[in-house]
Parts: C-alpha cells; structure tokens; sequence
C-alpha cells in the first residue's frame, strides 16, 4: 500500500468520505491482491499489471468509484454510470453498497489484465 494514497484519503475532510474512501481502498486490496497503487491525476489511481483498474475521487456530494476494463462485467445501470469501458458508482453520504459483489466486480474487471 502507499503511503502518498493513505496519506491523501486522510487529508479528505469530509469525515463520511474519508471513510467511504478507506473503505473502497480496502476493497480494491481484497478484490486484487497484487494491485499497485498511487496519486495520478490528483486522485488515487489502482493499477493491475500496469494497468488502470479502479479510482476514487470525491466532489461535494459523492465519492466516486470507477472501475476500468468494465466491458464485459454486468453492472445494474441503476447503480453505474459512464461508457461501457469504465463505469461509474457515485456513492451519496448515507447510501450503502455491497462490499462483496462490488469486490467481485472488481476482480471480474480486472482478470484480463
């Protein structure tokens, strides 16, 4: 895990998002073991093989969760959003999710990389 990646989910200062954020960290870390991470873009980036996996960012209201290489992965489209190669889950303050089935569409996406 990096430091850089840690270190810029702890300066989020919405404290719901920072945990929202950690939360989705460690999803991506049991999803894909041998993921690498790091700030790209002035948001944590996750990389399989070298390749774009997964990001977090936030905006006002959401944290953002987007997967890569999501093509051929079936999402509910009432839940994601964004082209067919990378879709988006834009987490509200008190919306939930499953921490499992969202894992397992992670690692589903990233098999090919």
């Amino acid at each position: 895990m990096s430091q850089e990646v840690l270190e810029f989910i702890e300066a989020i200062t919405e404290p719901w998002q920072k945990e929202k954020a950690l939360e989705l960290r460690g999803i991506v870390h049991q999803a894909i073991p041998s993921v690498t991470e790091r700030i790209q873009y002035k948001k944590p980036h996750f990389l399989k093989n070298g390749k774009y996996a997964a990001v977090i960012s936030t905006s006002k209201n959401a944290v953002s969760f987007t997967i890569f290489h999501a093509a051929n992965v079936r999402l509910p489209e009432a839940l994601f959003t964004g082209p067919e190669e990378r879709k988006t889950m834009k987490l509200k303050k008190d919306q939930t999710y499953d921490a499992k089935q969202l894992a397992a569409w992670l690692n589903e996406a990233s098999s090919s990389l």
